[in-house]
């Protein structure tokens, strides 16, 4: 019977997504940006419309077993917890751990990890950062960042609490207001969050500041491809995507 068979449509890769309950952007982002051959695979985790520290440390309790139901055959190449602000409340360790957890065969990652790794790769260690985030969450990621050796000369948030109303920032404005946020001094800038809109603009952008843009699911999908061993090229996202996992 093993005549019948081949390695199926998606024989490059297979990567797995933890979302947020409220998530509503990320998807659609990675099956844009995502190459042939390979698989997206997508859960979620409970969550109320309410991105907090509080809520977002709360869903810790919930990425194992979420994880859990993806690929139980164990073919799952790559997972991680799609959250930039909720990997950061709770930390990569313990991220990777409860991912660990529920797809052992999986490597893990996160999106604060994916946004490390990118901002690594192009060599920048002065950001401005915009966010949709209220204060709270800014200054747990002004501190995060700032622990892992990145000097925020600027940090931005548009004060929104919901995920729904994240999802609905127009573009349009996402580039302004990132562009504002920017600084002359800092090597990159960072729009944090993927329920943010960033990726419709983050290309024009980085040509109007001649700097590099980094949003993040443009940084997850660069990671996920590098974890799986792929050195795939997307073009129109920035430079991150066009290089690939090039130096």
């Amino acid at each position: 019977m093993t005549d019948i068979f081949d390695n199926g449509q998606h024989h490059r890769a297979k990567l797995g997504f933890v979302l947020l309950a409220t998530e509503q952007t990320i998807e659609e982002n990675m099956f844009r940006l995502c190459p042939e051959g390979v698989g997206l695979h997508f859960t979620r985790a409970p969550i109320p419309d309410s991105i907090t520290v509080a809520s977002l440390s709360a869903q810790a309790d919930a990425l194992a077993a979420a994880a859990s139901t993806l690929l139980p055959d164990g073919s799952l190449d790559v997972i991680a917890y799609a959250c930039t602000s909720g990997s950061l409340v709770i930390g990569e360790d313990r991220v990777f751990e409860l991912l660990h957890k529920g797809a052992p065969g999986a490597e893990p990652t996160s999106l604060i990890t994916s946004v490390i790794k990118a901002l690594h790769h192009i060599g920048a260690r002065k950001l401005a950062i915009a966010t949709p985030y209220l204060d709270e969450i800014n200054r747990r990621e002004y501190d995060y960042l700032s622990r892992r050796d990145f000097e925020i000369t600027n940090i931005v948030g548009l004060g929104l609490e919901k995920d729904s109303d994240m999802i609905r920032v127009r573009p349009d404005y996402i580039m302004e207001f990132a562009a504002d946020a920017d600084t002359s001094d800092a090597d990159a800038l960072f729009i944090s969050c993927g329920a943010l809109r960033s990726l419709d603009i983050v290309g024009a952008l980085e040509q109007r500041l001649s700097k590099p843009v980094i949003c993040s699911n443009q940084a997850l999908m660069w990671d996920m491809l590098g974890l799986a061993g792929l050195n795939d090229t997307v073009t129109g996202y920035g430079s991150l995507l066009a290089d690939g996992r090039q130096p």
